[in-house]
């Protein structure tokens, strides 16, 4: 039975960051992400009616999310020709010149460290870890079982901590 959940329009306001944020943190390009994002509000639009608030909001935009950049994964292997289109990332107010360099040499750390986990690990890692969703939530959004949830947050924990260790290695040569 559906409940009564927010307008289309407050959704898209409310969580345009979340999902735009964490299309990036799912791998997909940067030329990509403005597509994938109306892709995922494109679903929304269309299924919000039928949100039966089994899960929260935010963990069914993510279950959203998720099967999108896999679509949108595999219709990029399937072209040949490549967007050109730059998304760029919403900014903070009139940011000083050291501070855009931060932040564009720590996103791109973290982007690094997160290309070497396998696309199920990844999934995992981003929501409990960077977005501090619950295991049973992810679980939810993922169409997994609790246990296995755990067991692929052990597992990329553990290999991203390997990769932190092996980047901090090389930046101290």
């Amino acid at each position: 039975m559906p409940v009564e959940v927010a307008s289309y329009e407050a959704i898209y306001d409310e969580h345009f960051n979340f999902v735009w944020r964490n299309a990036r943190r799912l791998g997909v390009p940067e030329a990509s992400v403005d597509d994938v994002v109306q892709d995922v509000f494109l679903v929304v639009h269309r299924k919000l009616s039928q949100f039966e608030g089994r899960s929260s909001l935010h963990t069914w935009l993510y279950g959203i999310l998720v099967r999108v950049v896999r679509d949108h994964r595999r219709s990029q292997a399937r072209r040949t020709a490549k967007a050109i289109a730059v998304a760029a990332e919403p900014e903070e107010p009139e940011p000083t010149p050291l501070d855009l360099l931060a932040k564009r040499e720590a996103a791109r750390v973290l982007e690094g460290l997160l290309d070497e986990l396998d696309e199920e690990k990844r999934e995992v890692f981003v929501l409990v870890e960077l977005e501090q969703l619950s295991v049973a939530d992810v679980a939810t959004a993922l169409g997994l079982n609790v246990n296995t949830a755990h067991a692929r947050l052990r597992a990329a924990r553990s290999a991203f901590e390997s990769a932190s260790a092996r980047f901090r290695a090389k930046e101290k040569l």
